[in-house]
């Protein structure tokens, strides 16, 4: 799942030194990434996942990191598959 974020990053958000260069822990905001590019980043993954962000989960710490992400997304793909 991480290459699949880290694609949809690369094709979503502008980071001066590339996402191919952060850990799946850096900082993307750190990195460059904008608040307007992490709702970008934001729509992207639901529409590649088919899944949607619950408000709870709308916050700066989840989008920060490739890691954080992915445990967000494992979450929400658990969640929609027991329903």
């Amino acid at each position: 799942m991480t290459s699949q974020i880290r694609s949809i990053i690369a094709k979503t958000v502008e980071l001066p030194a590339g996402i191919d260069s952060l850990t799946d822990t850096a900082d993307l905001y750190e990195a460059g990434m904008t608040s307007f590019g992490s709702v970008q980043l934001m729509l992207a993954l639901e529409e590649a996942f088919d899944v949607e962000f619950p408000e709870r989960m709308l916050n700066r710490k989840l989008f920060s990191s490739v890691a954080s992400i992915s445990a967000a997304l494992d979450e929400l793909v658990a969640e929609r598959a027991e329903s």
